[in-house]
């Protein structure tokens, strides 16, 4: 027996050696992630061939201010997306917490110290209003919840402002999308602390591990006891807020605020979280992709817009990108191109 027992304790061992090994040379090495590095090496390649001023640390550090406002609702989005819902209000919410914020300012006096809090605020709201209809009416899909959600949202900004702009924001506001801490922008520094804060929350915690199983198998969870709403709802609210935070960076950036701001941030989001690997079937999908995508396409639409390429033919490139990146899993691919 004791020979027996000392048998079987080191054939797990040989076991756990082995999962090692395999572990460090398929599923790290040769990982999804690992091809996006790849493409924004390509992107960058490009980019320098395209345009001189490009490849130098000063454009790519600034650079990072004209496209990072829309990636802190990647993070979120791609929870949704695990979730297997999607939300195309994030661009209308964006603008109706950028408008109300500008409004509470300068039309009703606010100090801008708590129109801040108020457009984070109305962001959450505005993803806690979707989460609660998307509960309650479990018949209607995510996608027409938020359609709808979408216009509202829009038409709310477009009555508050009608078609004028809303700005004369206090100077220290600009620090916000220009501002610079130790030589590098407020905004990068943000945004990676943002994404190590969602990477964990994703991977590293009861919660995260609740909505990839939601991803997974939905009625199961709720009988496991996960309460998916409620689950959900948080996830949607984050949403909100992320957008609310977004406006903020996005209206300090421009020094006002518009209606019509933030027009289609829905597809640039979704495109960045598609290519990072979030799983369109849901269950599937890694923060690290998602921060690799939102530079990849942030990139690109900067290098071209360095050579003054119509916004008309970036919005192709960036749906081309969106239909690659879900096309994708369905093409029967070499094992060295693996997502997980």
């Amino acid at each position: 027996m004791e020979q027996r027992s000392m048998l079987d304790k080191q054939g797990y061992i040989q076991r756990n050696i082995l999962d090692k090994k395999e572990f460090s040379l398929k599923e790290f090495f040769l990982q999804w992630e690992w091809m996006l590095v790849i493409i924004l090496v390509v992107v960058t390649i490009i980019n320098a061939n395209l345009s001189p001023y490009y490849l130098n640390y000063a454009s790519l550090r600034d650079g990072t201010m004209i496209f990072l406002d829309k990636a802190y609702i990647v993070f979120p989005m791609a929870m949704i997306m695990i979730l297997r819902d999607i939300d195309i209000s994030v661009g209308s919410t964006v603008a109706l917490s950028s408008v109300v914020m500008a409004t509470m300012y300068n039309s009703l006096g606010v100090p801008m110290e708590l129109a801040i809090v108020i457009c984070l605020a109305v962001g959450a709201l505005c993803g806690l209003i979707n989460g609660l209809l998307i509960v309650k009416f479990k018949e209607l899909s995510a996608v027409i919840v938020t359609l709808g959600t979408m216009i509202l949202y829009r038409g709310i900004a477009y009555v508050i402002l009608e078609d004028q702009s809303s700005g004369n924001f206090p100077e220290w506001f600009g620090f916000f999308g220009w501002g610079y801490i130790f030589g590098i922008p407020f905004i990068l520094i943000l945004f990676v602390i943002v994404a190590i804060v969602f990477g964990l929350l994703l991977h590293k915690t009861t919660f995260g591990r609740q909505i990839i199983a939601m991803g997974n198998n939905p009625t199961a969870s709720r009988f496991s006891g996960v309460k998916v709403d409620k689950v959900k709802i948080i996830v949607f609210t984050l949403a909100g807020l992320m957008a609310g935070l977004t406006a903020l960076f996005l209206s300090s950036r421009m020094g006002s605020t518009r209606p019509n701001v933030a027009n289609m941030y829905e597809l640039d989001v979704i495109a960045m979280a598609a290519l990072g690997g979030i799983s369109t079937a849901g269950g599937k999908g890694k923060i690290i992709g998602t921060v690799i995508a939102v530079f990849i396409i942030g990139y690109l639409q900067y290098g071209l817009g360095l050579i003054n390429i119509p916004a008309q033919t970036l919005l192709i490139i960036v749906g081309a990108l969106l239909i690659l990146a879900v096309a994708v899993p369905k093409i029967k691919l070499p094992n060295f191109i693996k997502r997980k």
